[in-house]
C-alpha cells in the first residue's frame, strides 16, 4: 500500500488546478504556473479542494508512479504557494560570491573565478556579512529546478572533510575526519 500516494494533495484557497486531456496537470497561484505531464495509467480527482490518485493495478510501476505523481503534484502546489528557498555557504578563506543579475560570479580557491548563469524562473541574491561565511540565496517556485541548480553551484567546491572548506547547504552537517597525528 502507498502511504503517500494515498494521501491527498490540499489545494489552498488562491491556487488553482486544471487536468487537461492527455493528464497534463496545470497548477495557477499567486507565484506563477507550472504544468507537468502526468502518466495516462494514473487518474486524477479533484473534488472538495482536495485532489486525489488513484493508480489501475497493483503493478510494482503502478505503484511507483502512484507516490511519485502525488509528490510531484503536491511540490507544484506548495511552490506556486509559498515558493522554496535554498542557500549555500562559501565557507574558506578568501571564498567570495556576488551576482549581477542572474550571473553568479564565485571565487573558491581556483585561480579564477567561476561564473555562473541561473535560469530566469529563479530569484539569486547573495549576502556577505562581516564575520559570516558568504551566502548564495535561491529562491522559485520550482523545487526541483533549485535543487539542480543548487547542486551544480555544491559541485564547483564540495565541502571536504577534514577543515570543511568549500560551498555546502546552509544547515548541513558534515562528516569530519581527524587528520594525521605526528610521530613520537
Amino acid at each position: 500500500m502507498s502511504r503517500i500516494g494515498n494521501a491527498p494533495v490540499f489545494i489552498p484557497a488562491n491556487v488553482e488546478i486544471s487536468v487537461d486531456a492527455g493528464n497534463v496537470v496545470t497548477v495557477k497561484g499567486p507565484k506563477g504556473t507550472l504544468t507537468q505531464k502526468v502518466d495516462p495509467d494514473m487518474s486524477i480527482t479533484i473534488e472538495d479542494g482536495q485532489l486525489g490518485v488513484k493508480r489501475p493495478t497493483d503493478q510494482k510501476r503502478h505503484k511507483a508512479m502512484h507516490g511519485l505523481y502525488r509528490s510531484l503534484i503536491n511540490n507544484m502546489v506548495e511552490g506556486v504557494s509559498n515558493g522554496f528557498v535554498k542557500e549555500l555557504e562559501l565557507v574558506g578563506v578568501g571564498y567570495r560570491a556576488s551576482n549581477k543579475g542572474n550571473l553568479l560570479e564565485i571565487q573558491v580557491g581556483y585561480s579564477h573565478p567561476i561564473m555562473f548563469y541561473i535560469p530566469d524562473d529563479l530569484k539569486l541574491e547573495t549576502v556577505t556579512e562581516k564575520g559570516k561565511p558568504p551566502l548564495v540565496r535561491l529562491e522559485g517556485i520550482d523545487k526541483q529546478l533549485i535543487g539542480q541548480v543548487a547542486a551544480k553551484i555544491r559541485s564547483f567546491r564540495k565541502p571536504e572533510p577534514y577543515k570543511g572548506k568549500g560551498i555546502k547547504y546552509k544547515g548541513e552537517i558534515l562528516r569530519r575526519k581527524a587528520g594525521k597525528t605526528a610521530a613520537k
